[in-house]
C-alpha cells in the first residue's frame, strides 16, 4: 500500500514553476537565476577588459619617457590590436649626416654622445632637413633626397635609420612612438648643447615616417616644419590628433597624398584625412597616372603574379609622394596647386585660376605660401601631374574666339611659346567650328614656357577636297599660373593687325599677323583622307613696359 501511494505521488507530482523565454521555450526559475549570474559575470569581465584597454600597460625607457597601450593607442575601432613599443636599444635608431663636405659618405652622429655631433660637419648655422622612412624601407629615396637637396642648398641633411624596428607593420606602428621620442631628444640636445633653434628643423616623413615626425613634433615646441609624404592610413585613419600627424605638430605642416583612401579594399595604404596646414591631392590623391598598368586584368588572373603586381601598385602610388617632392626641389615654380572642394570640381574647371591670395606650390617650396598657421587650413589643394618623370605640369586655360566665313568641320590647335620653351600642339576644339563662337579648354602642359612670346594658331579642316573656308582667331586668351595673358585682335582672316597685351602691369606688345589666305597649304595623304592644314601664326616681337 505504501509503495502504491509513492507511485501515485510520483505520477501526480506538481511540476516546478516555469517562465517562457523569448523563443517560447520554458526554463525553470533556478536555471534563469544561473543564467543571470553568468550574464553578470560576463558583464564584469567585459568591463574589466574595457578598463584594461583604457588604462593599459606601461613601459618606461631612459631618455624617451613612458608609453602605455591604452586608449587611444589600443582598443579603438582604428586600433584594435596595437601594443607597446620596443626599447631604444632594440630599435637602435641611427642618425646619418650628409653635408656638402661629405655628400657621398655619411657621418653617424648621436645625441647620447653629443661629442659625435661636435666632431662632425654638422653646421649649427644651417637648416636641418631630416628624412624619415616608413615601413621596411631600404632608404634609397632618402639618399636621393639628400643628393638633390645638397645640390640646391647648403643644409644638414640627416637620414634616419630605424629599420630594426620597422620590419613588421604592427611593430612599426608601435615602435615609431619611441623613435619619434628619440628624434625629439636629438633636437633637444641640439638646443641645449649647441644653442640650435628647433625652428630650423624640417622633418620629412614618408608613410609611417610622417606620423613618426608628428610624434617628434608633438614633443618639440617650436619645431619649424613637417612634410608628410602620403601618411599611412592603417591604424591612423580617423584617429585622434594625439595618435597621428596634425597641424599642431610644427609651425608649418604640409602633406602630399598619393594613395589616400578611406578603406584598404579601395586599393590604398595612405590616409585621406587632412593632416596639415596645406594638404595636396595630386591627381585626386588616390591613384597616380602611370601606376594603373601594374594591375593585371582579371581574365589574365594569376594569383602569385597578381599578388606581386598589387604590391607594386601600392608601392608605385605610395612612392609617388617622395618622387614628386624630390622633383619639386629642382623646380621652384612647378606643381602649382589650386584650392577646390573636390577633384571632380577641379577637373571640371571650377577652381581656376588662383584666388587673390595666390596658390601654393606642392613640395619643397610650399612654405613660401603665406598661411595662417594658427588654425588648420581645411582647404584641399589639387593639381595634375604626368605619368612619368618629369612629373611637373603647368595648367593653361586657353580660349579662342573664332573668325571666318563659314561653319566648318575641323580641329583647332594652339601652340604656346616663351623664353623658356614651347608647348606641343594643344587640341583646343574638334568637330563643328563656328565663327563668332568662343572655345575654351583647360590643358596641363609638360613645358613651363615662362614669359609668353608666341601664340601659334593652327586649324585642320576635316575635308576630302580643298575648300574656300577660312578660319582665324578674333581673340586668343591664355591664363596660366598666377597671371593671365590676353590677346585681342580684330581678325578678318588675312588682314594684318595688332593685339593688345593686358595684365595687372600695363604692357604693349607689337604684333605681326599672318592671315589665313597667306598660310602655307599642305596636302597630306593619311588613311586615304586628304586633310587640309591652315595655319595662322601670331608672333609677339617686342615688348615695351
Amino acid at each position: 500500500m505504501t509503495q502504491e501511494l509513492k507511485k501515485l505521488e510520483k505520477e501526480q507530482r506538481i511540476p516546478q514553476p516555469h517562465l517562457a523565454t523569448s523563443r517560447g521555450r520554458e526554463k525553470p526559475i533556478n536555471e534563469l537565476k544561473t543564467v543571470e549570474k553568468q550574464s553578470l559575470s560576463d558583464l564584469v569581465v567585459a568591463v574589466l577588459i574595457l578598463y584594461l584597454f583604457a588604462v593599459g600597460k606601461e613601459v618606461c625607457y631612459e631618455r624617451v619617457g613612458c608609453f602605455r597601450d591604452g586608449v587611444p593607442w589600443t582598443g579603438t575601432l582604428s586600433r584594435e590590436l596595437a601594443g607597446l613599443p620596443w626599447s631604444p636599444e632594440e630599435i637602435n635608431t641611427r642618425f646619418l649626416l650628409y653635408t656638402r663636405r661629405n655628400p657621398k659618405t655619411y657621418q653617424e652622429i648621436s645625441a647620447v654622445n653629443y661629442l659625435t655631433i661636435q666632431a662632425s660637419d654638422f653646421g649649427t648655422d644651417k637648416i636641418t632637413r631630416m628624412n624619415i622612412a616608413g615601413w621596411k624601407t631600404d632608404g634609397k629615396w632618402q639618399q636621393d633626397m639628400c643628393n638633390v637637396l645638397l645640390k640646391v642648398e647648403d643644409v644638414n641633411c640627416i637620414n634616419l635609420d630605424w629599420i630594426n624596428g620597422s620590419l613588421e607593420y604592427i611593430h612599426a606602428v608601435n615602435n615609431l612612438r619611441v623613435v619619434g621620442a628619440e628624434v625629439a631628444y636629438f633636437i633637444d640636445v641640439l638646443v641645449k648643447k649647441f644653442g640650435y633653434s628647433p625652428s630650423k628643423v624640417h622633418l620629412i616623413g614618408h608613410s609611417l615616417g610622417a606620423h613618426l615626425a608628428g610624434e617628434a613634433g608633438s614633443r618639440t615646441p617650436g619645431l619649424g616644419r613637417i612634410t608628410g609624404l602620403d601618411p599611412a592610413g592603417p591604424y591612423f585613419h580617423n584617429t585622434p590628433n594625439e595618435v597621428r600627424l596634425d597641424p599642431s605638430d610644427a609651425n608649418f605642416v604640409d602633406v602630399i597624398h598619393t594613395n589616400a583612401v578611406r578603406l584598404l579594399f579601395e586599393l590604398g595604404i595612405g590616409t585621406i584625412n587632412a593632416c596639415g596646414h596645406l594638404d595636396f591631392y595630386p591627381n585626386g590623391g588616390k591613384h597616380m597616372p602611370g601606376c594603373e598598368d601594374l594591375i593585371t586584368p582579371l581574365f589574365k588572373f594569376d594569383f602569385n603574379a597578381y599578388k606581386e603586381e598589387v604590391t607594386s601598385f601600392f608601392d608605385c602610388n605610395h612612392a609617388r609622394s617622395h618622387r614628386f617632392y624630390i622633383e619639386s626641389i629642382l623646380n621652384p615654380d612647378a606643381f602649382i596647386a589650386y584650392p577646390c572642394r573636390s577633384y571632380e570640381s577641379f577637373t571640371a574647371g571650377n577652381c581656376f585660376h588662383c584666388p587673390k591670395e595666390g596658390c601654393p606650390t606642392m613640395g619643397h617650396f610650399a612654405d613660401r605660401f603665406h598661411v595662417k598657421t594658427g588654425k588648420p587650413n581645411r582647404s584641399y589643394y589639387f593639381l595634375n601631374t604626368g605619368a612619368l618623370s618629369p612629373f611637373a605640369r603647368w595648367r593653361h586655360k586657353l580660349s579662342v574666339k573664332l573668325a571666318g566665313n563659314n561653319v566648318t568641320q575641323g580641329t583647332v590647335f594652339l601652340r604656346v611659346g616663351g623664353a623658356a620653351g614651347q608647348t606641343e600642339e594643344l587640341v583646343l576644339a574638334s568637330g563643328t567650328l563656328q565663327p563668332g563662337m568662343t572655345y575654351t579648354k583647360l590643358i596641363d602642359t609638360d613645358v613651363n614656357v615662362g614669359n609668353i612670346t608666341t601664340i601659334e594658331f593652327i586649324w585642320e579642316e576635316h575635308s576630302f577636297e580643298h575648300s574656300q573656308n577660312k578660319l582665324g582667331a578674333e581673340m586668343v586668351t591664355d591664363r596660366s599660373g598666377k597671371y593671365g595673358y590676353d590677346w585681342d585682335r580684330d581678325c578678318t582672316c588675312g588682314t594684318e593687325g595688332s593685339l593688345d597685351y593686358n595684365r595687372d602691369t600695363p604692357a604693349s606688345w607689337n604684333i605681326q599677323g599672318m592671315g589665313a589666305e597667306r598660310a602655307h597649304f599642305v596636302d597630306i595623304l593619311q588613311a586615304s583622307v586628304i586633310r587640309l592644314y591652315k595655319k595662322l601664326q601670331v608672333s609677339l616681337d617686342s615688348v615695351s613696359m
